[in-house]
């Protein structure tokens, strides 16, 4: 059965540790020593790392880790320019394997142009990178509000039992402004006051199903690329 451990690196970053079978694999690794810390106190070695897009914040770690363990690096293919050592680049449509988990791969432009998310519809887990927040979204640093919208109808097609895991710890703000937005949303109060509860024990807020994210992320709540732009220039202001 594959398990997935969250590793908090930086300031508000996590980095996704994947185990399979036979295979262990990291997504977006900030840093290097967590994630190293992390394997040593699970006798594990590293096999695979994957990145969903090229900013520093996410691969800063790579280098150090495929010198390490040998890893191999997997990344998009429309950022192959921008992510240095990629052994196999994929893009729309690409699917491969974590051992016995297969992997399919969606091509997310917005926050970057070429950002990738990884969907494992076995272990019904999505590495959504800075796509998808929990109750957010990324900042369009490369990409148009129309095509962000677009990406995010593309994961709103997984099942809802979906667990999302992205790749920052932002939820608790992301939730004062989606009550903003929406401050009559019955499912959203609980979701804030659950966040706040985790964040005061000191627990991530993530996972978190999609299904949830339907009922409370007003960015995947917009209904409209053009509504979705307005809601993003909003929090861009806030």
């Amino acid at each position: 059965m594959t398990k997935i451990t969250l590793i908090p690196v930086l300031n508000d970053n996590y980095a996704y540790l994947i185990e399979t079978d036979t295979v262990t694999a990291i997504v977006d690794p900030g840093e290097a020593q967590p994630v190293i810390d992390a394997l040593e106190a699970k006798g594990k070695t590293l096999d695979l790392i994957l990145n969903t897009h090229h900013h520093g914040d996410h691969i800063a770690g790579n280098e150090a880790l495929v010198k390490k363990y040998g890893a191999r690096l997997i990344g998009p293919a429309a950022e192959v320019k921008r992510i240095d050592g990629m052994d196999k680049t994929v893009a729309e449509g690409d699917h491969f394997d974590i051992g016995n988990e297969p992997v399919d791969v969606f091509e997310t432009p917005g926050h970057t142009s070429g950002h990738i998310v990884f969907h494992l519809p076995q272990a019904k887990a999505l590495f959504s990178g800075d796509t998808l927040f929990s109750m957010g979204c990324g900042r369009l640093f490369e990409g148009t509000p129309d095509q962000m919208w677009q990406s995010l109808q593309k994961i709103m097609t997984l099942p809802d039992d979906t667990q999302i895991y992205c790749g920052h710890e932002y939820t608790k703000a992301n939730g004062t402004f989606c009550l903003n937005i929406e401050p009559d949303n019955g499912d959203l109060k609980q979701r804030v006051d659950d966040v706040i509860a985790l964040r005061e024990a000191g627990q991530p807020t993530l996972p978190v199903t999609l299904g949830k994210e339907k009922k409370t992320n007003v960015f995947l709540r917009a209904g409209s690329a053009q509504r979705f732009a307005e809601i993003r220039a909003a929090k861009d202001a806030a």
